[in-house]
């Protein structure tokens, strides 16, 4: 991960979080905004994202930089998956393999259920799950939600960072 130059007393001398909300405000009144206005915007990808002194920054990443004084060596994971959910119970640090555990249901999804896709060749359902960065086959089924039931068999087993699937 990267590293940046601004300090924790740097940024709590211009920035305020509330760890209550993962609001940021500014301290201080700089360019257009006042002292009191929320610091930085929601982006197209869902994170927020902060400008200070020309280079932009994830809030979450500050968040954790505010609270524990020093960036996070790895990955920052929303636990709820919301991106700009930046409440400090609502992130927690981890590696890349870890925040892969925690991903949404993919867009490509057709059968509604994690873990399941129809095979067309076969005519049958088949469920399959990234582990160690390997993909793992679990089988034929004859329902997406039998496919579906094995892939969380396997999560609750192979995923031991985010066991379960989180609510979308």
């Amino acid at each position: 991960m990267a590293t940046f130059n601004l300090t924790a007393e740097e940024l709590r001398a211009i920035l305020d979080y509330n760890p209550e909300t993962g609001v940021f405000t500014h301290r201080i009144a700089r360019g257009y905004a006042k002292a009191g206005d929320v610091a930085g915007s929601l982006k197209p990808n869902g994170y927020v994202r902060v400008t200070i002194a020309r280079k932009m920054y994830q809030a979450h990443r500050l968040a954790w930089l505010y609270l524990y004084g020093s960036w996070p060596a790895n990955y920052i994971d929303h636990i709820n998956g919301i991106r700009s959910d930046n409440r400090a119970s609502n992130l927690r640090e981890c590696t890349k393999h870890e925040n892969c555990q925690n991903l949404k249901k993919p867009i490509t999804n057709t059968s509604g259920l994690i873990g399941a896709r129809f095979h067309k060749a076969r005519g049958k359902w088949v469920a399959g799950i990234t582990a160690n960065y390997k993909r793992i086959h679990l089988g034929y089924f004859p329902s997406a939600l039998e496919a579906h039931l094995a892939y969380l068999v396997a999560k609750s087993e192979l995923h031991t960072f985010q066991p379960t699937i989180r609510p979308e």
